[in-house]
């Protein structure tokens, strides 16, 4: 193909496809924290339909995304009471299985938490581990980060998470 004066070389193979997750749940009295599928030990868990875990949420919408799909929401609504408490690892595993279905593989997640509290790095092996099990990937192709709203909006003022995430799949 020629576009331009630019040859577009035409490929018979996978294709990389990159896909954007982003997730937020508002602090919530009486539930657990769960980020990255570690339990973490803080006063407030998050607010939501299944355990809430943001983390997982946005990687779960990434991965979605690039494949081309609708987002988390369409696939596991928090309307649907057989999702109510589940833990999120059961949505990047069907994420993970739909792109194996369709005879592609994921390369890699990225991922960044954004939290006032609780400091993030002591869990984040946990949280790659936790992670690349769900999806069939090795630890060093989850990357985990996390910041601070430097005590700015809702985050800032400890209301809150939010994470972004970026997955690149291979896909036929």
């Amino acid at each position: 193909m020629v576009l331009g004066a630019l040859a577009i070389p035409a490929y018979n193979r996978e294709m990389v496809h990159v896909g954007i997750g982003y997730d937020v749940h508002a602090f919530a009295s009486g539930r657990k924290l769960v980020l990255g599928g570690v339990e973490i030990d803080h006063p407030r868990g998050l607010d939501g339909h299944s355990d809430a875990d943001v983390l997982m949420h946005a990687i779960c919408d990434a991965i979605l995304g690039a494949a081309g799909e609708q987002d988390i929401g369409h696939f596991f609504p928090n309307t649907d009471p057989r999702w109510k408490g589940v833990a999120s690892r059961v949505f990047l595993e069907e994420a993970a299985r739909m792109i194996v279905a369709r005879g592609g593989r994921i390369v890699n997640v990225d991922a960044t938490l954004i939290a006032q509290a609780p400091k993030v790095y002591p869990h984040a092996a946990g949280m790659k581990a936790n992670i690349a099990q769900a999806l069939g990937l090795e630890p060093r192709l989850v990357g985990i980060k996390a910041t601070t709203n430097e005590g700015m909006g809702f985050i800032g003022r400890e209301e809150g998470i939010a994470a972004m995430a970026v997955a690149c799949v291979d896909l036929p």
